[in-house]
């Protein structure tokens, strides 16, 4: 949580995207939506359009057999590499997608 702190005193902008708020909110505890829902508040949308959707399936179609890359995955790489972001994610064994790019903490 503090490397997001330092980005956004720095003034980087951070994004998400429908399926990461499905994602999370399926897990949630009782207690813990207001805080969660401020976090994700406060983040800019990536929209899940067609093009994000071709993307995806491409995505599908190329590591879902070999790599066990689902759907909630292939959406979140494609809007991230649809809109040129890097993705944040503590689980990059998910993402063995050519071209995802991913944050690198302390790097900036």
């Amino acid at each position: 949580m503090s490397e997001l702190r330092a980005l956004e005193a720095a003034g980087v902008s951070t994004y998400c995207c429908a399926v990461s708020w499905a994602e999370v909110f399926a897990g949630l505890r009782a207690g813990e939506e207001p805080a969660t829902e401020a976090f994700f508040e406060a983040r800019g949308d990536v929209a899940l359009t067609a093009h994000v959707g071709r993307r995806a399936g491409m995505y599908l179609a190329r590591y879902a057999k070999s790599h066990g890359v689902d759907v909630p995955d292939a959406l979140i790489a494609a809007a991230a590499t649809t809109a040129g972001l890097r993705l944040w994610t503590m689980n990059r064994r998910h993402y063995p997608i050519e071209g995802v790019r991913f944050h690198d903490p302390g790097a900036r």
